[in-house]
């Protein structure tokens, strides 16, 4: 099937959610034991076997003998965390972060590069072993396009923002956890967003800001975004707030204009209360430009604060043209763009095909694929707000058929009402962008019985964690 997979760095399609029978075993939390690690789960947590349960150990890797710590017991699996290595891989490496164990996002640093890139090839054939699409083991699955320099990729910073005493910390959870870890540097960060970052916490500790308290739900300052253009090195920063009240407004802005000039749009989003969500429903434009502008592929595109763009600009070029030449679209006329976000996929390829219809759920991406149709004088595509399920059948009913079809779906795949849509109206040129190896075969089940899989190309989105993204070339059985 696949001569070149690396069995050292075989992940599992086993998850604390999907068990195998477990043989009994007393252990309790706290218990500590030697554990050779066999290999790498789906989320780059180490996987070894204490008297044939299996056990699931962050931050270590295949062939290494460690002395782990249990965290949690289940009647399939066990949880643990690394107290001692006995014996290290030779492809462990010294992290850039030191908070790397304790956050999420740098899963894999502890892993050298090139052997990221073998695991994340390796994650799509064991999704790909776990569901067994139609002709499976015959797919070309191709190297993982990875970077030249693994860091500094991420052009948004999301921070979560608290006061534990008298200092502003904003950063990350740790894992499975509401405990901040206060972020001064963060090795996946580009410089821009970092450094606006730490200029808004200053701001905010010097005007004594009332900052959110979860347990009490009390406070006002919630979350910082910033998300930089490598175009033009604009900044955009949203405060999510917990009220829309906002003390010394005036102040802070004067305060941000002053010390921070690259950023040209200061916006608030209200979220009130506790909740998992970091986005609420009302955004409001505080000052400055209500966009800021990206450029890909030669296309400008402005982006509002809740648009959908990955966060990797140089990647993000390169996937965008590994989808363009999978679809080989030089005899498409009608293309469809579903999961349009901003329609960076679409509005990439207006030269190439006749009319381009696409579609998002978020009315805000929507306005600004249209919106970004027009800044780059692009006459035959549209964007619409709905699913592409509900209007891709109503397009057909109308006599408006496709023959070309990119689906961008979020992690959770395609509805199975997409599925059913899609075979039915069966477009000849299809790409799927996924963004999840495990909904990815999942849904090669189904669309497998019509369609054949050319190949997959996996990409490095996201260095120093365990995803992956994947185009796949499919055609028409």
């Amino acid at each position: 099937m696949n001569n070149n997979r690396m069995t050292n760095f075989r992940p599992t399609s086993q998850s604390p959610h999907r068990p195998t029978p477990a043989t009994p075993v007393s252990v309790t939390v706290g218990q500590r034991f030697p554990l050779t690690i066999k290999r790498l789960g789906i989320n780059g947590e180490g996987i070894g076997y204490y008297k044939h349960k299996i056990t699931f150990v962050p931050g270590a890797l295949p062939d290494e003998v460690v002395v782990v710590e249990v965290t949690q017991v289940s009647s399939h699996f066990l949880k643990a965390k690394v107290r001692q290595i006995r014996t290290s891989s030779p492809h462990r490496v010294t992290p850039v972060d030191e908070l790397a164990g304790e956050v999420g996002g740098f899963e894999l640093e502890h892993l050298s590069y090139d052997q990221q890139l073998v695991f994340k090839r390796d994650v799509i054939v064991q999704a790909l072993e776990k569901y067994r699409p139609r002709g499976w083991k015959n797919y070309e699955l191709r190297p993982t396009i990875g970077m030249s320099n693994p860091y500094h990729y991420r052009n948004k910073a999301q921070f979560q923002v608290r006061k534990p005493g008298d200092h502003v910390e904003a950063g990350l959870y740790k894992e499975g956890t509401h405990d901040l870890v206060d972020l001064p540097e963060a090795s996946t960060q580009n410089k821009a967003t970092l450094t606006v970052i730490r200029g808004l916490v200053t701001i905010l500790e010097e005007l004594d800001l009332p900052i959110y308290n979860e347990e009490q739900s009390s406070g006002i300052i919630k979350t910082l975004i910033a998300r930089s253009s490598q175009a033009t090195g604009e900044v955009q920063v949203t405060l999510v707030t917990n009220t829309p009240k906002l003390p010394k407004k005036r102040q802070l802005l004067e305060l941000i204009h002053d010390r921070l000039p690259q950023v040209v749009s200061v916006m608030q989003n209200i979220n009130p209360g506790k909740t998992s969500l970091v986005w609420g429903d009302e955004t409001r434009k505080l000052a400055g430009q209500d966009y800021i502008t990206e450029t890909l592929l030669d296309k400008q595109f402005e982006l509002s604060p809740r648009a959908f763009l990955q966060l990797n600009p140089d990647q993000t070029t390169r996937l965008y043209q590994e989808a363009i030449k999978a679809l080989d679209l030089t005899h498409a006329q009608r293309l469809v763009d579903a999961y349009s976000g901003v329609g960076t996929i679409g509005l990439s390829l207006a030269e190439q095909v006749g009319e381009i219809r696409g579609m998002d759920t978020v009315s805000e991406s929507v306005d600004d694929a249209n919106r970004n149709a027009q800044l780059n004088h692009i006459e035959n595509a549209t964007y619409f707000t709905g699913t592409a399920e509900d209007l891709l059948p109503q397009w057909v009913s109308q006599g408006w058929r496709p023959d070309a079809l990119v689906v961008d779906p979020p992690r959770a795949g395609l509805a199975e009402t997409m599925i059913d849509t899609i075979l039915q109206v069966q477009p000849p040129k299809f790409v799927y962008i996924s963004c999840n190896p495990s909904t990815l075969a999942k849904d090669l089940v189904a669309l497998a019985t019509t369609y054949q899989v050319d190949y997959i190309q996996s990409i490095d989105m996201f260095p120093q964690t365990a995803r992956v993204e994947a185009v796949v070339k499919l055609s028409r059985r």
